[in-house]
């Protein structure tokens, strides 16, 4: 077997390593699962890393099981959480499981045929029968309140302020450490991944399974850290909340636009994480980046990279045509293509003005349009002087004096972008 710990060590992803796990993925193929929280029906690019880490496993020969937490969804978990979670009611996280699983299956093949194909399962599927009798004599039995209280999740809940930890929270650890023992049982599951915040509720879950099992049974652990900005901030977010991994809730435009937007610093560790480019061709992009930072070549590559891997090669190359249009040289034809959506959000926070469809029909003199039907300026006189300066564009064409506005310029059938020098843009809302 190829070394997968060497691997995710140099691009940064090893936090914490239970001893013997390297030694075993050598050994041979390992099962390996990954738990996701069902809180929300898509997943956002904080998830992005457990996800990539399912499909390192499988391109490293390993058979990666993503487990969506249909049954731990209920409960909340404590870890990282000041405060106790809102419980979901069933149909929500019925539907929250769908999403991701959904998410889940763009990254993943669980049709595969392969001796090491990735399998989905949701564990509502085995604890919805389980007593909770049963459980409290089974499991319950295993692990001492020292040891759960031990754990930093719990730990700093009950040190801290606030109402503290209720049983339900805390019987989270055992319940993910049932996870672990069932694929254990039913499909040799030998480790467990995740972040660095879940490491007390991974190490439970290694326990039970070696003590619920005959003596030898063998189980490891390993966590990624958790990614966040060179300037200590949260990574993941933008000026509008979570960037997510699904297009109806983050578009692809903006999407692609938060990758291009980070830092040099971040933008040299991200490209080791969030993508799969071997490490000489990273090491080269970096010194070339090093040479001429002001070409922005490795948020460049990371944010094509993170698109294409996300969303599509197809989908990447209409953020870039869009990203192009507010910043390069595009032309009426390209600025057609944009759909609504994606117009409005390249063009967002752009103050706009509307104007009735009937007064543009036969035709309506640019100074009229410029002045008093949008208030772009403040009178004709200037509007005027803009023009004679060769200053407006009407859909990135220079126009002159003698313009008329029509229904030819309409985007999408409703909009009009006026622009003055190179920044300056309006809106008309045609309707």
């Amino acid at each position: 077997m190829k070394n997968l710990v060497e691997e995710l060590q140099w691009r940064g992803l090893v936090h914490d390593i239970m001893p013997g796990t390297e030694d075993q993925l050598l050994k041979e193929m390992t099962t390996t699962y990954i738990g996701f929280d069902p809180t929300s029906d898509s997943l956002h690019i904080g998830s992005l890393v457990p996800i990539l880490l399912l499909v390192h496993l499988k391109n490293f020969g390993h058979k990666p099981i993503a487990l969506v937490g249909g049954a731990t969804g209920m409960i909340g978990d404590p870890s990282g959480k000041s405060d106790e979670r809102n419980l979901l009611d069933e149909a929500t996280l019925a539907h929250n499981v769908e999403g991701i699983k959904a998410v889940l299956s763009r990254f993943l093949d669980f049709n595969s045929k392969d001796v090491n194909a990735p399998v989905l399962v949701n564990n509502y599927d085995w604890m919805k029968d389980l007593s909770f009798i049963n459980f409290a004599r089974d499991v319950g039995k295993r692990i001492t309140v020292n040891y759960m209280m031990a754990k930093d999740s719990v730990k700093k809940r009950l040190s801290g302020e606030g109402e503290g930890m209720s049983f339900t929270e805390f019987t989270y650890q055992l319940i993910q450490g049932y996870d672990f023992y069932h694929l254990h049982k039913e499909y040799n599951c030998l480790l467990q991944m995740g972040g660095s915040d879940q490491w007390g509720n991974i190490t439970t879950g290694t326990e039970l399974v070696r003590r619920m099992n005959a003596e030898g049974a063998k189980a490891y652990a390993m966590t990624c850290p958790l990614i966040t900005k060179a300037d200590g901030s949260k990574f993941g977010k933008s000026e509008g909340g979570n960037v997510w991994l699904t297009a109806d809730k983050t578009s692809v435009y903006k999407f692609y636009q938060f990758w291009l937007n980070t830092t040099d610093v971040d933008a040299e560790k991200y490209i080791k994480i969030f993508t799969f480019l071997d490490k000489a061709t990273i090491d080269a992009l970096i010194v070339e980046h090093q040479v001429a930072p002001h070409l922005r070549v490795l948020q460049r590559k990371l944010a094509e990279e993170v698109t294409t891997l996300v969303h599509s090669k197809e989908e990447l190359e209409k953020a870039i045509k869009a990203s192009n249009i507010l910043f390069g040289n595009a032309s009426a034809a390209d600025l057609k293509q944009l759909d609504e959506a994606t117009f409005l959000e390249v063009f967002d926070g752009v103050p706009q003005a509307e104007i009735a469809k009937n007064e543009i029909e036969a035709g309506l003199d640019i100074v009229t349009v410029l002045n008093e039907k949008t208030g772009f300026f403040k009178s004709n006189g200037e509007a005027r002087r803009a023009l004679t300066a060769n200053s407006i564009s009407v859909n990135k064409e220079k126009i002159t004096e003698e313009y008329q506005l029509s229904t030819n310029d309409l985007i999408n059938n409703q909009f009009v972008l006026l622009q003055s020098g190179k920044k300056n843009y309006f809106i008309v809302r045609v309707k």
